[in-house]
């Protein structure tokens, strides 16, 4: 390359969002810096290396635990303070040194929260936007889609017979989760937090019942009544006393997916509920624990499944989409307000297609 300077467009200020502090309990502001930075320049693009644009970047609830302070972390997803958070995103291609991404390809995996930045090309993935639109690649074609489908086919392992719980109901993945036992014939009962939601499960997912919890006294009852022959298969996105609730009406032989546990992850303490392991015994029932990098052999084959059934309409997916770099932190706080329907997501850019 032949010029030092790597221009842009409008030649905007780089900016990053960087780790102010350790939150106590639901993140807030303070947590979180964003400070102007210098944009790449020419010697900074190294061999195998392409200069990014960000298009979309995801906030999933999971990342709160990468906040804490400590060095328990074996997969070195820890946060550290001053440096850029990072997250699952899609951008575009701007330079490159490497033959196999060309100029203006949409490309995702786990970036900085930069306006700009340059990657090793094996950090990242081509987004097919012919599957569908190229932001479902961190949604519906992403890391909560593809937690969806092997939690509840694999994990799961559902049947047309199965009378299926999903917790998180209208969320980024539990959506997706619901919406796939639908596919494949089970009753299911989701589990949400306002009437807005419930009216999107109903009426726009079509499933057999939603329930608000926020509005039910006692979620134990109302399981029972949505499902009188028992739940098969419960799909939990949240933990805390819904958990507690529908182990309680657990069948004999039922699965028990653990995708998430959004209720306990702000807690220095998490409430010591009623032990599963008598009801397990019991009802000889199965609970398991994931994370969905354990099928990444599987990827490619679970996104053509899932594109299917968007594309032929069998699929809905909603992402909440706020506009605008400076907006990430409070798009990821607003996760823990239970604000959001669908995948939270910020649009930071616009592609060179736009």
């Amino acid at each position: 390359m032949d010029n030092t300077h790597i221009t842009t467009d409008k030649e905007e200020q780089n900016q990053e969002i960087v780790l102010a502090g350790h939150p106590s309990g639901v993140p807030t502001a303070d947590t979180f810096r964003i400070n102007n930075i210098d944009m790449p320049t020419s010697e900074m693009l190294k061999d195998n290396e392409v200069l990014i644009k960000s298009l979309y970047v995801s906030v999933d609830p999971g990342m709160r635990g990468f906040m804490d302070k400590g060095d328990d972390d074996a997969a070195g997803n820890k946060y550290k303070l001053n440096q850029p958070i990072t997250s699952r995103s899609v951008a575009q291609v701007i330079k490159s040194t490497d033959k196999t991404f060309a100029v203006d390809d949409i490309v995702h995996g786990r970036f900085a929260w930069q306006k700009y930045q340059t990657v090793s090309v094996d950090n990242i993935e081509k987004v097919d936007p012919n599957l569908a639109p190229i932001s479902t690649a961190v949604s519906m074609l992403g890391v909560p889609g593809l937690a969806a489908y092997f939690g509840m086919l694999k994990i799961g392992q559902i049947k047309a017979t199965d009378t299926v719980v999903v917790s998180g109901a209208a969320g980024s993945v539990g959506s997706i989760a619901a919406q796939i036992a639908r596919i494949k014939g089970c009753k299911v009962v989701g589990i949400a937090g306002s009437p807005e939601k419930i009216n999107y499960l109903e009426n726009e997912l079509g499933l057999d019942k939603g329930i608000n919890y926020k509005q039910t006294n006692n979620m134990q009852v109302a399981i029972t009544e949505a499902c009188p022959n028992g739940v098969d298969v419960f799909f939990d996105n949240v933990g805390g006393e819904l958990f507690d609730a529908i182990l309680a009406n657990i069948n004999e032989y039922g699965r028990i997916a653990i995708c998430g546990q959004i209720a306990e992850y702000n807690e220095d303490r998490p409430p010591q509920g009623p032990r599963p392991m008598h009801t397990l015994i019991k009802k000889s029932a199965r609970m398991e624990g994931y994370v969905v990098f354990n099928f990444s052999d599987e990827f490619d084959d679970a996104k053509k499944q899932i594109a299917e059934w968007y594309n032929s309409g069998q699929i809905k997916y909603r992402e909440n989409l706020i506009k605008g770099f400076d907006n990430i932190p409070s798009a990821f706080i607003g996760l823990f307000t239970g604000e959001n329907i669908g995948k939270q997501m910020v649009k930071t850019g616009d592609s060179n297609d736009d």
